[in-house]
């Protein structure tokens, strides 16, 4: 594991409609992300939070803030784009999902295999047609894999990103019939609650790493409601009969013993949502377990 990392805050809230997510890179700082991860031994830069433009929301707008969305994410991914360049670990803190746009398109021109493991009750594998709300946080792996708008497919200048057969879904258990058709028609491998529950987390892990055997780097992208509501309650979206807390932790140190992931993301921590901070708690532990904290 790359022991430079750099800390991007990315406090999105307009790829959904619930407020409260922009809040979210401050919970988990508030948590004691950088100098927990600094006493294990990372040298760990703070790059502090990236603008957010709001434009007033137009009435005929069919995706929701597309331009204010579109600019974020441009930032975002010149940010990790430059984060990669210097040798360092890119993690970035959402901020809603809809961010994940900007990470993989910093990412992904850095490797010619790029593999993405999609920690999330839902696909957000929507576009326009498909989407029953229209909030492009239901649509960044689509527009990642070159489906969607064309203004979000193609930022950076290329397009797609990544590939289907390099990603894996673990946890979802909400998806949208276009989601369901997109999947069956690409064969995307997705591990449901169901495969979750009958295989268990670490048969699901150690197929997901070597699935991705092949790939020249990995990406994670961890959203929060991925987790049970009863560990993660801060979430914009949470969908009950989610992964435990200690499946999540579980699944991370095991990520780690396998030494893939080049880069990751954690996001929709909802602070107002929340209990006490116990989401923005538990994305801080998770990310300790994905670097490599042990209790012995």
């Amino acid at each position: 594991m790359n022991k430079q990392i750099s800390v991007i805050g990315m406090p999105m809230d307009l790829g959904q409609a619930r407020r409260g997510v922009d809040m979210g890179p401050s919970a988990i700082r508030y948590a004691h992300l950088i100098e927990r991860l600094s006493d294990m031994g990372y040298s760990v830069e703070d790059l502090g939070d990236i603008p957010v433009n709001r434009e007033k929301i137009k009435e005929d707008e069919e995706l929701k803030n597309l331009n204010s969305v579109l600019s974020g994410n441009d930032e975002l991914a010149k940010k990790v784009d430059s984060v990669i360049e210097k040798k360092r670990f890119p993690l970035v803190l959402g901020g809603d999902h809809s961010i994940a746009i900007g990470t993989l398109t910093g990412t992904a021109k850095h490797y010619k295999e790029l593999g993405v493991i999609w920690y999330d009750a839902h696909g957000d594998l929507n576009t326009l047609e498909t989407s029953p709300s229209g909030n492009i946080h239901g649509m960044p792996l689509a527009v990642s894999l070159g489906v969607g708008h064309g203004t979000l497919v193609n930022l950076g200048g290329y397009a797609p990103k990544i590939k289907p057969e390099n990603v894996v879904i673990i946890g979802a258990r909400s998806l949208d019939e276009g989601e369901r058709e997109y999947i069956k028609k690409t064969g995307m491998k997705v591990y449901t609650m169901h495969e979750i529950d009958r295989l268990g987390m670490t048969k699901v892990i150690e197929e997901t790493i070597n699935y991705l055997s092949d790939c020249d780097g990995v990406h994670l992208s961890l959203d929060l409601d991925g987790l049970d509501p009863s560990d993660a309650p801060g979430v914009g979206t949470p969908v009950v009969g989610g992964i435990s807390y200690r499946e999540s932790h579980l699944a991370m140190e095991m990520l780690y013993d396998a030494d893939i992931i080049t880069s990751a993301e954690f996001v929709e921590v909802n602070p107002i949502l929340d209990h006490k901070n116990k989401t923005g708690q538990t994305a801080v532990e998770l990310a300790e377990s994905l670097l490599g904290k042990k209790l012995l």
